[in-house]
């Protein structure tokens, strides 16, 4: 039976480094952090997961603040608002929740937050410092999902990290992170996609496999080899006449298929959901810190 790397409870663990980081920083120079969430639209899922979020923040004592706009704001109207923030001293990060309503540019809101204040790590400006071994922000699941492997005894040095999915989210920059020639690190990474022939073949390859890609119990286990560790980033609604809702969420891998075969594997959900939020606290203090002492 494979170990479940639960992320619930390291992302408590990552919660609590976090709450005696903002102790300090309130008790040696009179600053809280503070993480302002910029919500477009009425999309349910970005409005729980904006709702989470400021749920950790209470908890870790970080000050967030929720700004919602109509689902027809316009494009000068969020750029509008992120540059007051941008002007804001009392928030030290900022986070535009994607996805936008279409009629929105994505990367137009991206590019329009500082960098200084970019906790998600998607700005161009930290993307480049990230390729670079740079930046000062880790993205946010990229760094929930090195993190949750450390922490869990995984360490990705040496070993063969194969991640199925290329989105600037999650595919590309956990590949940056992974290939680093640093502790934590110096993975050989390969990233495969749609475009990939024979899937499987590549994906019994990895030592490490991540599934980004966006396709319900797309993994199966005959595409992965025993002993390896699994990642499921995937959330995916699936038809569930049982529950309530009627439906459920499932993974990019197939779980129960799954769990006799490999080493350790990621629950959906309750894997790296938690830890992408926790990551997300981690930047949000290390923006107040390079605010007060600025970079090292």
């Amino acid at each position: 039976m494979a170990k479940v790397l639960d992320g619930r409870a390291t992302a408590q663990e990552i919660h609590a480094e976090v709450k005696a980081g903002v102790d300090e920083l309130r008790r040696k120079h009179g600053v809280t952090p503070g993480l302002a969430a910029v919500l477009v639209g009425d999309d349910p899922a970005s409005a729980i997961y904006v709702r989470n979020k400021g749920r950790a923040c209470q908890e870790v004592g970080i000050y967030s603040q929720t700004f919602s706009l109509p689902t027809d704001t316009s494009q000068e109207e969020l750029q509008t608002l992120i540059q007051r923030l941008n002007d804001d001293a009392q928030f030290h990060g900022i986070l535009v929740q994607l996805p936008l309503p279409e009629h929105l540019n994505e990367g137009l809101a991206i590019g329009a937050v500082s960098p200084q204040k970019d906790v998600d790590c998607i700005h161009p400006l930290n993307l480049g410092l990230l390729s670079q071994g740079n930046s000062d922000f880790v993205p946010a699941t990229p760094g929930g999902i090195q993190q949750l492997l450390l922490r869990n005894g995984y360490n990705p040095e040496g070993k063969h990290v194969v991640i199925c999915g290329r989105s600037n989210i999650v595919g590309k920059p956990l590949a940056i992170l992974l290939m680093q020639k640093r502790s934590g690190a110096n993975a050989t990474v390969t990233v495969c996609h749609t475009g990939t022939p024979d899937l499987g073949a590549m994906t019994r390859q990895a030592d490490i496999l991540v599934a980004a890609m966006g396709r319900p119990r797309f993994i199966t286990a005959d595409m992965v080899r025993d002993g390896a560790v699994v990642v499921d980033v995937g959330i995916n609604r699936v038809e569930d006449a049982s529950r309530r809702r009627g439906y459920r969420l499932v993974g990019d891998v197939d779980y129960d298929a799954l769990l006799d075969k490999v080493e350790a594997i990621t629950p959906v959900p309750g894997g790296v959901g938690p830890m992408t939020i926790a990551m997300l606290l981690v930047n949000t203090i290390t923006a107040a810190r390079l605010s007060i002492h600025g970079k090292g």
